[in-house]
């Protein structure tokens, strides 16, 4: 992930907002995304390593890389 100092995402990464809709083993959640998509995405390791609880119906942050890497969840909303 690239950082530009302002805090933000780096520009190989999309920023979306979505629902959790299912829980998968592994830490891998099914998204539904507002743009009304549903993917698969995991975990973020800083979410891992404080053990956030990510459960159905929470709204997530998710960044998606423009290169067709796995979707990750950054935080819950």
């Amino acid at each position: 992930m690239q950082n530009n100092g302002t805090g933000g995402v780096g520009k190989d990464f999309i920023e979306a907002a979505g629902v959790v809709e299912e829980l998968l083993p592994a830490t891998t959640f099914k998204v539904k995304l507002e743009s009304g998509h549903s993917i698969l995405a995991h975990l973020s390791g800083k979410m891992r390593m404080n053990r956030i609880r990510v459960l159905v119906g929470d709204s997530v942050e998710v960044l998606l890389d423009e290169y067709g890497g796995k979707p990750r969840i950054t935080r819950r909303l």
